[in-house]
């Protein structure tokens, strides 16, 4: 082997290694990914059309007026095309831990010229979102990072309308994903079901809705 051959698979190894503790370290405490990294969040992953920002926001049904929720919304990557497609008769509010995250997602609206979107630094399970108040809501590569998951999943199912959406995105190659049967059996116990099923095993968005009824 070249000593470029090596380094590259150093590099794989601390990469894999990084991304074992991030996980485990995740099941402890919330350990989202730091700000600085917020480039790395906003690109599409090539490999996979699944967690592309344009099909999560298709698969939607988003209308002109409503009210969406993006839970660990970053730099708004799903945020601002969101917020473009209910237009300024509807709101998204964006929602994260991280004021860096949130800092870079106002950037982007700012430069989109999008005033129907409101920023909210907390973390889902404090109780910060209100009742029967989202047609839609957003978990894309975020579940994982959230210690207490049934109470996440509790908060947002209050928070949504009657017949709303929760539109879960996992990919398999972030460190916190979480398995279509786990996702299942969340939804399960927060009162949701199955509307909507697209992708694979290991990259996938699951349609959950809150029964009218």
């Amino acid at each position: 082997m070249t000593a470029v051959t090596y380094i590259l698979l150093g590099l794989l190894g601390v990469l894999v290694v990084g991304a074992v503790v991030w996980r485990l370290a995740s099941g402890r405490r919330s350990v989202p990914c730091p700000a600085w990294l917020s480039w790395m969040v906003e690109l599409d992953n090539p490999f996979t059309k699944t967690n592309r920002a344009a099909t999560i926001v298709e698969r939607l049904d988003l209308w002109p007026g409503m009210v969406v929720l993006d839970v660990g919304c970053g730099p708004g990557r799903l945020t601002i095309p969101t917020a473009t497609r209910v237009g300024s008769a509807g709101s998204v509010v964006a929602m994260d831990i991280q004021s860096g995250m949130l800092q870079r997602a106002r950037e982007k609206a700012r430069a989109a010229n999008l005033t129907n979107v409101e920023f909210l630094q907390a973390g889902i399970g404090e109780g910060k979102l209100g009742r029967n108040r989202f047609d839609r809501a957003l978990l894309v590569t975020v579940l994982g990072e959230i210690p207490n998951r049934d109470a996440a999943m509790r908060e947002i199912f209050d928070a949504l309308k009657p017949g709303g959406i929760l539109s879960v995105t996992e990919v398999i190659f972030d460190p916190h994903f979480q398995s279509r049967q786990t996702v299942a059996r969340l939804a399960r116990t927060g009162g949701f079901r199955e509307k909507a099923f697209h992708g694979n095993a290991i990259a996938f968005t699951l349609n959950l809705e809150k029964p009218a009824a």
